[in-house]
């Protein structure tokens, strides 16, 4: 029987001054170092080190970008989260989302389930009507 990974376990990396063009699916925690272009889909963690050109559609349940730069769009189960000197050019869309300072940003970001309906946003609420200044002064609602 197979034991559980821990946590902070790294069960594959792309290192430094490799490239990798196609799909990539994966189980368990893994680092791009290198370059790397295509889509990446997975249900747990994914690394980009500092040095790593990653140029994908990315689906995973968390993502950390340590440094290195990511061109696409990053969708994320749980979180994302870029740390300076980090670069991502794309959209994201994540429950949540951390950004350092320092980090280069470039796109929209929506924070909600990604699960969640394609509901319309809810119309504002009209605010509750305040008395004018005429009706202040004299005591009378306004009307």
């Amino acid at each position: 029987m197979d034991q559980p990974l821990p946590a902070t376990e790294i069960t594959a990396l792309l290192g430094r001054g490799t490239q990798f063009d196609g799909k990539l699916h994966f189980q368990g925690r893994v680092r791009i170092d290198g370059t790397f272009k295509g889509e990446i889909k997975s249900d747990d963690t994914l690394i980009i080190g500092d040095g790593a050109e990653v140029n994908a559609e990315i689906d995973v349940a968390t993502v950390i970008v340590r440094g290195g730069v990511v061109h696409g769009n990053v969708r994320a189960k749980t979180s994302i989260e870029i740390h300076a000197p980090g670069k991502l050019v794309g959209n994201i869309h994540s429950p949540s989302v951390f950004i350092d300072r320092g980090v280069e940003f470039q796109g929209s970001c929506r924070m909600d389930a990604l699960d969640a309906p394609n509901a319309k946003p809810a119309a504002p609420k009209s605010a509750p009507s305040l008395p004018t200044a005429a009706a202040a002064r004299t005591g009378q609602p306004s009307a």
